[in-house]
């Protein structure tokens, strides 16, 4: 079954330096229609203003994936990672007994990313973060691995999902095979 929810449907905040879409239900947004989709617990589409961030704050087994959009975005944790991730780019942060970090925009313009939340496999392990950088300009009418639970992509998760990021020229078809469930998300087009 397909169920195609438009970008002007989703619900969301304007806190002035955020203004976020929500997937799912999220913080002060609820629609018991869309409060996850298997493990798969949250999916923010996140405008960050220039010069400001999420203050350091903490989780706790969660798998945290961000993939940039537009900017960068700069993370700090209380494990000792930092750095720096630019448009096109993935972090990833496994809570895990927990951790507490902050999420900046230091440039001088908007940033934009996708913050997704999944459950992860196994409770309390050992909280890490990385990162990785990915071609510029994605290969056309293919999916690429990015981010998995098996150790097959550049970023791993403790968790049975993967994540793929594509290009598709208008008017074209792509075929991908997979088991169980899939959630499509279309940046633009």
């Amino acid at each position: 079954m397909l169920t195609h929810y438009r970008f002007d449907t989703l619900g969301g905040a304007d806190h002035g330096w955020l203004k976020a879409k929500h997937h799912f239900s999220f913080a002060s947004y609820h629609d018991p229609q869309k409060m996850s989709f298997g493990e798969l617990l949250v999916i923010n589409d996140d405008i960050i203003a220039p010069h400001t961030g999420f203050d350091t704050h903490p989780h706790r087994d969660m798998e945290i994936i961000t993939y940039v959009r537009r900017g960068a975005i700069s993370h700090t944790d209380n494990k000792g990672n930092e750095g720096r991730t630019t448009a096109g780019n993935v972090q990833v942060m496994s809570a895990g007994t927990g951790i507490s970090h902050s999420e900046f925009n230091h440039e001088d313009e908007d940033t934009n990313i996708y913050q997704i939340w999944i459950m992860p496999r196994s409770k309390g392990i050992v909280p890490r973060w990385d990162t990785a950088e990915f071609p510029a300009t994605p290969a056309h009418d293919a999916l690429a691995l990015l981010v998995s639970g098996d150790d097959n992509a550049p970023l791993s998760i403790n968790q049975d999902a993967r994540i793929y990021a594509g290009r598709m020229q208008a008017g074209t078809a792509l075929t991908h095979h997979m088991s169980g469930q899939a959630y499509l998300l279309v940046s633009d087009g």
